[in-house]
């Protein structure tokens, strides 16, 4: 991570007594990442994790192009690299995950009420593990102090604002509609700047050139106010941190690390980032984390095989309840696909919890 401290925190988690997942117990998983422009999961696709291949969403609000990279993968498409080229970058030697994107906005989106983090759309308190609040008091004080959450509520959520939770930031050009824009580049990092007239947008706002610095200026709500993200300019971002192990199945928080599978064990699961409008839940995109098991593992596995090689495949699909298909699949098979109306309120999709 780019700060002393995260680099002290991430060192110090080395030696700490958390206990991995057994091979045995892993062998029962396999991740999936997806990726959509809304919460309902027949508009998402696949991500291919550590690869160039990045996925691009498009909804009423913004284009954008996601990549995800995971180290130590062992999940789906089966053809996707156990690692990325990023992790051996020495700012990112500790980090084990990244969700990396640019976006263009179709509108202005004023900043103040945008928000990055997880949410659930159904309760999760009757699976909360010991010493939640504990580390939660760890991770605002050591990790980011922008973040809220209620862990407890009927529709649970942890946010942070998106200016101060992305650890990479750069403000691009400006596009016109239907111009390609830059997408992550796995053998590029990103870093914190700008491109183009996006410098002359960074002075202007006085944004400060490092990142810590510029994170802890969006903390204030005046200067989130002050800032948009313009129609037709590229923004890029880069989410990534050394506290959730995909890999083992762990969560390392300064001090301890704490099992996972332990409180998941037997379903399939999934944990959702979103980059919205807090005010009005309006969704700009959406990334799911699922740990796939049983029957839709199997089902998974065999639709991977039977697509490998192939382009445009629905391995998405399989997270779905029988008889349904998501909109890449309809548009595949030629069939017309209405862009996904956005709604005011919370859409059912998979959480924390069962994915039955």
């Amino acid at each position: 991570m780019a700060s002393s401290i995260t680099h002290r925190l991430s060192g110090g988690l080395i030696g700490s007594s958390g206990e991995t997942a057994s091979e045995e117990e892993a062998a029962k998983y396999r991740l999936l990442v997806t990726a959509g422009p809304a919460y309902d999961q027949k508009t998402h696709q696949i991500v291919r994790v550590n690869t160039n291949r990045v996925t691009t969403i498009e909804n009423e609000f913004l284009t954008a192009k996601i990549s995800v990279r995971v180290k130590d993968y062992r999940g789906l498409p089966a053809s996707s690299p156990s690692s990325s080229p990023y992790f051996e970058d020495p700012i990112h030697k500790h980090d084990l995950y990244s969700v990396a994107f640019s976006f263009v906005p179709k509108r202005d989106l004023p900043s103040v009420d945008t928000v990055w983090g997880n949410d659930f759309d159904h309760p999760i308190r009757d699976r909360i593990p010991p010493g939640f609040n504990t580390a939660f008091r760890i991770v605002k004080e050591f990790i980011d102090p922008g973040l809220s959450c209620d862990a407890y509520a009927d529709e649970p959520w942890l946010y942070g604002p998106s200016l101060s939770c992305w650890f990479g930031l750069r403000i691009g050009d400006v596009y016109e509609p239907g111009q390609d824009f830059p997408a992550p580049d796995e053998n590029n990092v990103l870093t914190e700047g700008a491109d183009g007239s996006g410098q002359e947008k960074r002075e202007a706002l006085g944004l400060p050139a490092n990142n810590e610095k510029r994170r802890k200026h969006f903390l204030s709500q005046t200067h989130r106010e002050a800032f948009v993200f313009e129609k037709g300019r590229c923004y890029q971002g880069d989410f990534y941190n050394p506290y959730i192990d995909f890999g083992n199945f762990l969560l390392k928080l300064p001090g301890f690390s704490l099992k996972v599978i332990k409180y998941v064990e037997g379903k399939t699961h999934c944990l959702r980032y979103v980059f919205k409008n807090r005010a009005t839940n309006e969704v700009y995109f959406n990334v799911n984390f699922f740990l796939v098991w049983g029957e839709q593992l199997e089902r998974a596995l065999a639709e991977d095989k039977e697509q490998e090689g192939v382009q445009g495949g629905d391995l998405a699909s399989v997270l779905l309840p029988p008889g349904q298909t998501t909109n890449r699949s309809l548009q595949n098979s030629g069939v017309a696909v209405k862009p996904q109306a956005q709604r005011t309120t919370s859409h059912p999709s998979p959480g924390l919890d069962d994915v039955e």
